[in-house]
């Protein structure tokens, strides 16, 4: 068996012990973005399996968009990346 030759680690270690690897990501071409597959990106920026500009460059994303991913996870946890929960979390809060 052959392993290509990848810069950066094959696989990390999460904080709640579960071990992502690099097959675990979404494919390259991905068009629809689903929580999951939004969730794994971050996850893997976050956790060194790749590099953030790795990433963008691999998904066609832009500085915002995935800042926007980050911003909303670290707010509001992993459930603020539904499409559908876009107006519950990303409102400002009325006093």
């Amino acid at each position: 068996m052959y392993l290509r030759k990848v810069g950066g680690p094959r696989a990390v270690t999460l904080p709640d012990g579960s071990v992502m690897t690099r097959a675990d990501l979404p494919p390259a071409d991905t068009r629809r973005w689903v929580a999951s597959r939004k969730a794994a990106v971050v996850r893997a920026v976050l956790s060194g399996l790749i590099a953030r500009d790795e990433a963008l460059d691999r998904y066609g994303l832009s500085e915002e968009e995935f800042s926007e991913w980050l911003t909303a996870i670290r707010t509001h946890g992993y459930d603020a990346l539904r499409a559908t929960a876009t107006q519950k979390y990303r409102q400002p809060k009325r006093e």
